[in-house]
């Protein structure tokens, strides 16, 4: 029900969540604001916060197939559970 957009929206969405993870290291100040802007965002748009998790499972799976390094693996699924 959360995720009935175009293609072309889920692959933005893919992208900058890439993005806002690497910026993660880079501007850690900067993202922390933005982070906490964007899950307002998510709770005004009435995604149930309990659906963050199994969100974050997915991305790091995906990540997964794409590296064997367990630290970059781990990275990113930290970024995501800010």
């Amino acid at each position: 029900d959360y995720f009935k957009q175009s293609t072309t929206r889920l692959l933005f969405i893919a992208d900058r969540l890439v993005t806002m993870t690497l910026d993660m290291y880079k501007e850690p100040q900067r993202m922390v604001e933005d982070i906490s802007a964007l899950g307002l965002r998510h709770v005004g748009y009435g995604i149930p916060t309990d659906l963050f998790g199994p969100f974050v499972t997915a991305c790091v799976q995906v990540i997964r197939t794409l590296t064997d390094d367990d630290k970059a693996e781990e990275a990113f699924r930290w970024s995501l559970s800010l």
